[in-house]
């Protein structure tokens, strides 16, 4: 899994690349628990390259949820392949979380 980061001075995107298990959903966890996250407004997850989400990689997105949702920090997702979308559909994520076609949608959220 390999974590890409574009900033600006209200959004911060993170590109997902490969896939996020147990073992580097501690990458992700670690990137979303960093402070400065929380003096944004919107958290971007590109998900276009995610092949594969694991129980512990929706895990991380549940436990930050609350946080950015106390700290009026918009958590969304974009770019997501239809298995990956799937996941967040069969567990009714899609209704907690964000989850849109592409990034200009993103940034209009």
């Amino acid at each position: 899994m390999k974590i890409t980061q574009h900033a600006t001075d209200t959004t911060l995107t993170l590109a997902l690349n490969g896939e996020l298990d147990a073992s580097s959903s501690v990458l992700l966890d670690t990137e979303l628990s960093k402070p400065e996250i929380l003096r944004t407004q919107k958290v971007l997850i590109d998900c276009q390259q995610l092949n594969y989400i694991s129980s512990a990689g929706l895990g991380v997105f549940i436990s930050h949820l609350q946080t950015f949702q106390d700290a009026n920090v918009k958590l969304v997702f974009f770019n997501m392949q239809e298995k990956v979308r799937n996941v967040f559909e069969i567990l009714g994520l899609d209704s907690l979380m964000t989850i849109v076609p592409s990034e200009a949608d993103a940034a209009a959220v």
